[in-house]
Order: structure tokens, then C-alpha cells, then sequence
């Protein structure tokens, strides 16, 4: 069943009963300080790339994203005609909606392999889109290309969030939008708060660091747009919320096969950061609070409006 994604609010801690790097100890307290200053991330181990991997469980995932649950914020400031382009659109069910609502749409991704993910659904939509394979760094388009440049869920997965926030202003044309939306992981709220939940966030940010991502983006968005040289910038925060029985079980039975199945759990096995019996605990914490007739969880997600 897909969830029905809606509103709350929420916070974390971590447990430190996980074998990890000492490296890590420092990431609650010094990564985000480093991120307001300007500083670009700590990377361990020399990893950069996507935390989450396209396993089958992850793209589950990211095929319930529309518009309207993932671009609300964006969507009153969208006319037909309009050029948008999409960084980072995965199974393309958010950049088939919005092409739905606009004019010429352009969606990227890193490689032809992930865009052709793209390209599918658009296809079985009956929605044309352009698509191109880019380093969001360093756009390969010229300047002042689109009325607007969207991304969602990208800029906590790259190594240089204000790098790459320069090159949406600067495709973007002068007057329009760029609309970004990020997680915000030591933002969630979640209830009953377990133990197997704790060590879940606690690897999590140790994978998502690891490989040169800020888990907890969407609070620094609003400085990092502002070094990025916007000067106009409408900073907002929204939330998902699994309550209902329903989308509890979707939601917990995703998690507890992406943290045995999925890239995020080889890395973390590959990287002695976890084991086997770890992950199926945590995972098995996911399925009981799934469970719970109690069992309640807001997403926490920064949002952004700047105009270029």
C-alpha cells in the first residue's frame, strides 16, 4: 500500500553500542559546526557516492514521491510553460509531476544507468522529458537555462552542498526559482524511542558521513544558500508523518530491508561498523514498531524558496 505521507514534527539520540571508528565519535558534535562554517565535510575511508544504493527496496521507497508529498512547497509558484530542471530524479515519479505542471522539464542524474530509471516512468506516464548525466558541481548547461531548478533528497549526498547550490543559481535564469528540500535526520521524532532505533540513527549518520553527506541538512540549507550568494531566500521546514497502521508497516518493513539488503548494509558490513546479528536486530525493531498500535513518526525536511 503506498503511504499516505502528511505532517508532525520531531528529535533524536544516539546509542554507542556499536563498533565504530573512533572517527566517528566526533561526527554528532563537530560535522554540522564545520557545515555552518562553511567548511566542506570530513570524509572517511576516501568514499564518496549515494548512501542508499538503487536496491529494490530503496526505489519502493522513492516511487511513493510525487509532487504533491515531496514539491508541495513549490508547486503554487509553478506556471505551464515554465523550463525546470530536475537534479537528481531517480524513478522520476516527482519530475513526472511536476513536467505535468510546467513546460520543458529536464531531469539529471550521475550516470545513464539511474537516468534510464528516469526515462521509464516518464515513458510509461506518456510525459516527454529531456535527460541529461551531470555532476551537479560542475552543470554542463549554460547559464540561465530554466524558470526553475529543483531538487529533492540530493544535497545531503554530495560533498559540497554550496558548490552546488552556485551551480543551480547559475543555471537558474535571473528572477526565477530554485527549490530545494533536504532531511533532516537528527530531526525526526519517533514513539515508542527503542534502543534498535538509536543504533539504526547512530549508523546511519556514521554511513551517510562516511561517504561525505550531511544527514542533517535540511537545518543548514538556509546558510548554505546564503554562501552560495542568494540573497532572496524563503527558508521553510515541512514533515512526513507515519501514524496510521498502514503506513507504519510500510514504513518499517522498507527500513528493515534497507539496513539488511540494501547498499547502506553492505557498507556498513564491508566497513566493520556492524554486523549480520546488528542489522537483523535493528531491523527486527523496525517490524515491532511497525507493529505497535502506539508506534507514531515524523520526518523532519528543510525547505528552501531563492530566487537566482
Amino acid at each position: 500500500m503506498r503511504p499516505n505521507l502528511s505532517s508532525g514534527t520531531g528529535s533524536a539520540v544516539g546509542r554507542p553500542a556499536v563498533r565504530r571508528p573512533a572517527a566517528a565519535t566526533v561526527f554528532g558534535q563537530h560535522l554540522g559546526d564545520r557545515w555552518s562554517a562553511g567548511a566542506g565535510p570530513a570524509i572517511f575511508g576516501g568514499m564518496i557516492g549515494y548512501v542508499h544504493g538503487h536496491h529494490d527496496s530503496v526505489l519502493k521507497s522513492h516511487r511513493t514521491r510525487t509532487a504533491e508529498n515531496s514539491a508541495g512547497h513549490l508547486l503554487p509558484h509553478l506556471e505551464a510553460g515554465m523550463s525546470l530542471l530536475d537534479i537528481g530524479s531517480g524513478p522520476g515519479t516527482i519530475t513526472v509531476d511536476l513536467a505535468r505542471r510546467v513546460g520543458r522539464v529536464t531531469a539529471l542524474e550521475t550516470s545513464e544507468e539511474i537516468l534510464a530509471l528516469t526515462r521509464a516512468e516518464a515513458d510509461r506516464s506518456g510525459v516527454e522529458i529531456e535527460g541529461v548525466v551531470g555532476d551537479v558541481h560542475a552543470l554542463e548547461l549554460p547559464d540561465d537555462s530554466f524558470d526553475v531548478v529543483h531538487a529533492h533528497q540530493v544535497l545531503q549526498h554530495v560533498h559540497d552542498p554550496v558548490t552546488a547550490l552556485r551551480e543551480m543559481k547559475r543555471v537558474c535564469r535571473p528572477g526565477g526559482l530554485v527549490s530545494v528540500r533536504e532531511g533532516d535526520y537528527h530531526g525526526f521524532v519517533i514513539a515508542p524511542r527503542t534502543a534498535s532505533y538509536d543504533t539504526w540513527l547512530t549508523l546511519y549518520d556514521l554511513a551517510a558521513r562516511e561517504r561525505g553527506g550531511e544527514p542533517d541538512a535540511g537545518r543548514f540549507l538556509l546558510g548554505w544558500a546564503h554562501r552560495a550568494g542568494f540573497t532572496q531566500v524563503t527558508s521553510l521546514s515541512s514533515t512526513w508523518c507515519w501514524s496510521t497502521p498502514e503506513a507504519r508497516q510500510w514504513w518499517g518493513d522498507m527500513w528493515a530491508e534497507r539496513i539488511t539488503d540494501s547498499a547502506l548494509a553492505q557498507q556498513l558490513l564491508d566497513g566493520g561498523h556492524a554486523t549480520r546479528a546488528d542489522l537483523d536486530e535493528i531491523a527486527a525493531g523496525w517490524q515491532s514498531w511497525a507493529a505497535d498500535p502506539d508506534g507514531w513518526m515524523s520526518v523532519l525536511h528543510g525547505v528552501i524558496l531563492a530566487r537566482a
